[in-house]
């Protein structure tokens, strides 16, 4: 079979070539059209048009120093199962296959399903921000590079360097890396704890949802046995179960030092201790977990060890993602305004936020969050 023939990008100079002018009267036309004569800058719109030409943007950026683009990064959001070496084989096996000409129809087999995300395990939180970020991107009129990987040095230096601002969901070893950028692009953290760093943050008060949840239980529901579910990794989780206990003492009674071990990615011990709990007969009456993605895990293992929500236990969660509405029962949670939160650090970026605090100190936008109260606390 004969190899396709490569395609080349159509350049400024093929554009002039073609109009018969110099470059530069091509730059003009497009980005300085009252230095050119109508003529001459409709011949070389023409000229762009047949050889299908489109300024580029980097190239411009390099000239301005800035490129316009906005840029959103976020740690591991693809599953690791998807990374798979025998599932990267057989993806470019079917799509290189030199056996087919034309459309492809790739053959699925039921093995593959395995690699569908489960809506559960995938950061549907950092979905919704990313979906306000891009919106309101495309309500200003700016370009958005979204991306994702690792927190090494090139994984952000390579997208930082590209963006006239960057949004950024933090991970453990990124403060170093952002440190470099700082002072030349505007930095907005999602979720991250304060600091005396020079970035800006979006967050929501994890304090004020986690009460909020904490009192309809002991309030509405009488509840007197609590575990925490979720891991203390993030801002987020240590301030929700900071909240937790402090409500728990507020109402005298007393709470456990750490929390059921729980995450939807990776080895966690969410299942071998609420089996641990359940066989020595002090399964809690509530499941507090410090995410959505937590609460419907739990609720799959508290069914599995025989007991109904929420007539035996009551299970919680914090978010307000789509599969929580969508679960049998109804997820009672905290939800987060996400799309409003990803919108925020895009206006943030674009310098369309509003003045800066007076102190000269960067925005910490932080967001109240609302209870929804649905089936799986038994009301609803």
């Amino acid at each position: 079979m004969s190899e396709r023939p490569r395609t080349r990008r159509t350049t400024v100079y093929d554009v002039a070539q073609e109009a018969g002018v110099s470059i530069a009267s091509v730059s003009f036309a497009f980005r300085r059209p009252e230095q050119l004569s109508e003529a001459t800058r409709e011949r070389v719109l023409e000229a762009a048009r047949r050889l299908g030409y489109a300024p580029s943007a980097s190239a411009r950026g390099l000239a301005r120093g800035r490129t316009g683009i906005l840029g959103l990064h976020a740690f591991d959001l693809m599953l690791e199962r998807a990374h798979e070496p025998a599932a990267r084989a057989r993806a470019l096996r079917d799509l290189h296959s030199p056996d087919l000409e034309g459309p492809r129809i790739i053959p699925w087999a039921e093995t593959d399903d395995e690699l569908l995300a489960d809506p559960r395990a995938f950061p549907l939180y950092v979905d919704e921000v990313q979906r306000g970020f891009a919106l309101e991107c495309w309500v200003m009129g700016r370009p958005v590079m979204l991306s994702s990987g690792s927190d090494s040095d090139v994984s952000v230096a390579d997208t930082a360097g590209r963006v006239d601002g960057l949004a950024i969901f933090p991970s453990e070893g990124s403060a170093a890396v952002l440190s470099r950028f700082s002072s030349s692009i505007p930095i907005v953290l999602f979720s991250a704890a304060p600091a005396a760093d020079g970035h800006h943050r979006v967050r929501v008060d994890n304090t004020q949802g986690m009460r909020e949840v904490m009192t309809h239980l002991l309030t509405v529901h009488g509840v007197r046995s609590f575990a925490f579910v979720g891991r203390l990794d993030s801002w987020d989780g240590e301030e929700r179960f900071a909240q937790y206990r402090e409500s728990l003492l507020q109402a005298g009674i007393a709470s456990e030092d750490e929390p059921v071990d729980a995450t939807v990615r990776g080895p966690d011990r969410m299942a071998e201790q609420l089996h641990t709990l359940a066989e020595a007969g002090r399964m809690p009456r509530a499941l507090v977990c410090s995410t959505d993605q937590n609460a419907l895990a739990a609720m799959d293992v508290v069914r599995e060890l025989g007991f109904r929500v929420p007539e035996d236990v009551i299970v919680t969660g914090f978010d307000g993602i789509l599969a929580g509405r969508l679960s049998t029962p109804a997820l009672t949670t905290v939800r987060q305004p996400m799309e409003a939160m990803g919108r925020a650090a895009a206006r943030i970026l674009a310098g369309t936020a509003g003045p800066l605090p007076e102190d000269g100190s960067p925005f910490d936008a932080v967001f109240a969050p609302a209870l929804v109260v649905r089936a799986s606390c038994g009301c609803g």
